[in-house]
């Protein structure tokens, strides 16, 4: 779709920690732990766009971590996007639930259009 729209992939995976445990933490350590987690969301980000595209990965195709409420952090991200896809996982959700919290808050609160995706062994 991107290519059809003439427009970026911006792949963003939010690292959720609550505002309480930010604040709480001395800067020195807060930096060496959102580093490492940085890291690894980068790293496991990576290696899914691997599997999705193999060898013809996207050239407009960039990777973020942003840490906040993965909620907030991707209605805000939609205030400049065309399309919002939203990558749904688990296995029925909450009570069995369509949609988990972060897919319904953007598919309410999101600024543009919102796709969610389910995982093959979802049915």
């Amino acid at each position: 779709m991107a290519n059809a729209l003439g427009g970026q992939i911006d792949v963003i995976t939010c690292v959720g920690m609550s505002d309480y445990f930010m604040t709480s933490r001395l800067e020195q350590e807060l930096t060496r732990f959102t580093s490492e987690l940085e890291e690894t969301a980068i790293r496991l980000v990576n290696e899914a766009v691997e599997r999705a595209f193999g060898d013809s990965r996207p050239e407009n195709l960039t990777v973020t971590v942003k840490f906040g409420e993965p909620a907030k952090v991707l209605v805000e991200e939609s205030r400049d996007a065309q399309l919002l896809v939203i990558g749904r996982h688990g296995a029925g959700g909450f009570l069995g639930q369509a949609m988990g919290s972060v897919s319904r808050a953007c598919a309410a609160h999101a600024h543009c259009p919102v796709v969610v995706v389910t995982s093959e062994d979802e049915g």
